[in-house]
């Protein structure tokens, strides 16, 4: 099969009573981050991104960036954390998240990542295999 035509994988982002999908790039962080899913964790928040512990996945930096948009899901191979951006962090300077440190970006969230401003308080996030 020609790899340019298979679809993009999803995964599914639960977190309190908000549930998006996002698609991920076709790149190797992105698929050992498929291939460590379903995971629940506990979420912490930053401003307006969620961040957790994802472990067993090696990042291969194909995209290593500080920048990044609202929606997109990020690895951060440094402290072995998954990142979802949807607003700005307090590094922000302008509308734009900002990273506080370079992260692979392995995919973005389809529809209103801002949905996720409404469950800040959440106490886990569950992501699965879409």
């Amino acid at each position: 099969m020609d790899p340019t035509t298979v679809p993009a994988k999803r995964i599914r982002i639960t977190v309190g009573g908000v549930q998006l999908e996002a698609e991920l790039r076709k790149t190797k962080t992105a698929d050992e981050v498929y291939a460590a899913l379903p995971v629940t964790a506990p979420v912490h928040t930053w401003g307006e991104e969620f961040y957790f512990p994802l472990s067993g996945v090696r990042d291969h930096r194909e995209t290593a960036t500080t920048q990044v948009k609202v929606g997109d899901v990020a690895f951060w191979g440094a402290g072995q954390v998954l990142a979802i951006f949807f607003g700005r962090t307090p590094m922000s300077t302008g509308v734009d998240p900002v990273p506080a440190d370079r992260v692979n970006i392995i995919g973005k969230i389809i529809g209103d990542a801002a949905q996720l401003r409404q469950v800040m308080h959440a106490p886990s996030i569950v992501l699965e295999q879409g």
